[in-house]
């Protein structure tokens, strides 16, 4: 073999020695990319799920900040509600005809009398609780220990109603008393039939 053919043939056996190591480089690249590739759709794949389940989360914190909203505005609404029901009622109260006030509040002072020698102290506009009922009622308890009230001259800071008082001892029976009373007792029952 001459210099030339041994230079031709180390040439050739160096160029498929080169085709052969690309050949290995390109397969080993796309092995590479195809890997690769699979890795990145998983991570796209998870982090898919991952965006779904915080936006699910997200979702899931802002609908039940939403019911919580609404269960303040529904509350509110039933509060205000109910505040109407009870002002309404104080109002009537303070509505009733002559007759029908002077016999509620004769009714309420037999029942708040412990002595009978209390002093009546009437609300500071209320003119409709005056020594004839006080008279009327002290009839009622009957003569001796029980039927001995006094109206007292003072007025008490109050908007309807009375106020009883034994030296330090004060039974209060106004009409705030009576609707603050009524609405511990019936709340429940009336935000029942209000809002089922």
């Amino acid at each position: 073999m001459d210099a030339e053919q041994v230079v031709s043939k180390i040439l050739s056996e160096a160029q498929s020695q080169a085709y052969k190591i690309i050949g290995e480089a390109k397969a080993k690249f796309e092995a590479e990319q195809a890997a690769l590739s699979e890795e990145l759709a998983a991570y796209n794949k998870e982090t898919e799920i991952l965006a779904a389940e915080a936006g699910a989360d997200k979702k899931s914190r802002m609908l039940a900040g939403g019911r919580m909203d609404l269960s303040k505005q529904y509350l509110a609404a039933k509060s205000t509600l109910l505040n109407k029901v009870f002002e309404t009622a104080a109002e009537k109260i303070k509505a009733l005809s002559d007759e029908k006030y002077t016999e509620l509040m004769a009714g309420l002072m037999e029942k708040a009398v412990e002595t009978g020698d209390e002093c009546v102290i009437a609300g500071k506009e209320d003119k409709r609780i005056n020594q004839e009922l006080v008279k009327q009622v002290n009839r009622k308890l009957g003569p001796g220990f029980k039927g001995k009230l006094e109206l007292s001259g003072k007025k008490a800071n109050i908007d309807g109603g009375f106020i009883l008082q034994r030296g330090n001892v004060k039974t209060n029976v106004s009409i705030e008393v009576l609707i603050s009373t009524a609405r511990s007792e019936l709340e429940m029952e009336i935000a029942e039939e209000l809002f089922g």
